[in-house]
């Protein structure tokens, strides 16, 4: 029987829920299930008529909206920084409550990649004076207000935690680690078709012309390949998906912890991954790390994994690859980190 802790009300804090789709819309679902479960009243703030208005408006409105939905409220988790997380740190602060603000992506380093179209990995965004728009300008300053006046500051890897705490100055004192979900490994049949999947969203930072590029040039010496992408799936279908590929590829120019990875590691897929990434040293054995920014290499690894013997070496890995992660453990996280607030 699951044991209970004193019973919270809970205010999570998201830009997108079900019935949108999404990795983190899946995740503050499950996340919600994981604390009720451990006797609390979760409620959900999410993006209603927000989403028609206007950057600042929508914020506002958001704000507003939060500060309605505090009364009663223990804590505020906050599943991203720009979209809900600055509004519900302004909002916490005026109703004294405590945030965990929990770090999905860097909304300043992906409005940048987008604006210039230079493709700069996440680690060399910083090391570096940029010109920045006066959006990205705005994007920075509530950013570090944000790292600055939340209770909390929760990373998925040790990896964008240090690029913060450098790029911000955030204290480390104020940050903490709550890793992904990792389920228990169910290794499927293998599949008929070598078909290698991608899915997400078709923007610059994730990279889909040059993996287009490269696999174009695997497939001109590897016929037996198929390259699907995917987008706006639920994430039941998602599964279905990943269930049928033969392995996962994501060259992004970077991804923090990326959620499709640990979904076809589930599933027993090997993967692709771009080495700019928080995953490199915990799944070193599951997959192949290639340079986003090289064509050549990502074709070399595309027809290395197509290998059959190749592709079993990694399976093998995947199935002795013993951690897991529950959302339960994530919720107790979360609850533990609290109450050192």
């Amino acid at each position: 029987m699951e044991s209970k802790t004193k019973s919270m009300k809970i205010l999570i804090a998201t830009g997108i829920y079900p019935p949108h789709v999404g990795g983190p819309a899946h995740y503050a679902q499950e996340l919600k299930k994981s604390l009720e479960k451990l006797g609390n009243t979760v409620e959900v703030a999410t993006y209603g008529i927000e989403r028609k208005l206007p950057i600042g408006i929508r914020h506002i409105v958001y704000f507003i909206r939060a500060i309605f939905s505090l009364p009663g409220v223990e804590y505020i988790i906050a599943l991203d920084t720009l979209s809900t997380g600055v509004p519900a740190v302004f909002a916490a602060r005026i109703m004294g409550k405590k945030i965990i603000v929990r770090t999905g992506g860097d909304f300043l380093w992906e409005s940048y990649v987008e604006r210039t179209g230079e493709k700069i990995p996440l680690s060399q965004f910083y090391t570096a004076q940029r010109i920045f728009s006066l959006k990205e300008k705005i994007i920075f300053k509530l950013t570090k207000y944000l790292l600055k006046n939340a209770s909390s500051v929760v990373f998925s890897t040790k990896w964008q935690k240090g690029i913060f705490i450098d790029a911000y100055g955030v204290q480390p004192k104020k940050t903490a680690l709550i890793e992904n979900f990792y389920g228990k490994r169910v290794i499927e049949s293998m599949p008929t078709k070598k078909v290698f999947l991608w899915a997400g969203r078709e923007i610059t930072l994730k990279n889909v012309d040059m993996l287009k590029g490269a696999f174009e040039k695997a497939h001109k010496k590897e016929v037996n390949i198929e390259l699907k992408l995917i987008t706006d799936l639920s994430h039941e279908k998602l599964m279905d998906e990943i269930k049928k590929c033969y392995a996962i590829i994501v060259p992004s120019v970077s991804d923090i912890s990326p959620n499709l990875i640990l979904e076809g590691i589930g599933l027993g897929k090997p993967f692709i991954l771009t080495k700019y990434t928080g995953f490199q040293e915990k799944l070193v054995e599951c997959g192949i790390f290639v340079d986003p920014l090289n064509a050549d290499e990502i074709a070399e690894k595309i027809i290395y994994l197509s290998d059959q013997n190749n592709y079993n070496e990694y399976v093998k890995h995947i199935s002795n690859f013993a951690y897991t992660h529950s959302y339960d453990e994530i919720a107790r996280e979360f609850l533990a980190l609290y109450k050192t607030l």
